[in-house]
């Protein structure tokens, strides 16, 4: 029976290395401890994984000085979009048939993405 097989000690070695084993800590006054321990069972999470999760959530998020992440962006600049293309004809007397509506939507899905990364290409500039 071999006790150091190769495969084994790399199996092991890649095992470990999803464990977390590093700490990362704050310190909290006692008003701002007792919010935290409220809102964790509030939501069911340890206060552990509930920063953890803020704090991978943080890491995950697109560098953007604003906070705003590209889905949040996207979204806006698609609502943004539809009603100015919708409210502009209806300002004016105008109608709009369901067909027209439509291949609006359609457009701004398409669109909505592109706009979204320019505007994020340019904020890192």
């Amino acid at each position: 029976m071999i006790l150091l097989d190769e495969t084994k000690l790399a199996e092991k070695a890649v095992k470990r290395a999803g464990y977390r084993l590093k700490t990362a800590g704050t310190k909290l006054n006692t008003e701002e401890l007792a919010a935290l321990d409220k809102h964790c069972r509030e939501i069911g999470k340890t206060p552990g994984e509930f920063i953890r999760d803020l704090i991978l959530a943080e890491l995950g998020r697109t560098e953007n000085e604003s906070g705003v992440n590209d889905h949040t962006l996207t979204e806006v600049l698609g609502v943004r979009l539809l009603l100015v293309n919708v409210l502009r004809p209806l300002a004016a007397g105008q109608s709009m048939p369901v067909e027209a509506f439509d291949k609006l939507l359609d457009q701004i899905s398409n669109l909505k993405h592109e706009m979204a990364g320019k505007l994020l290409a340019e904020g890192r500039r």
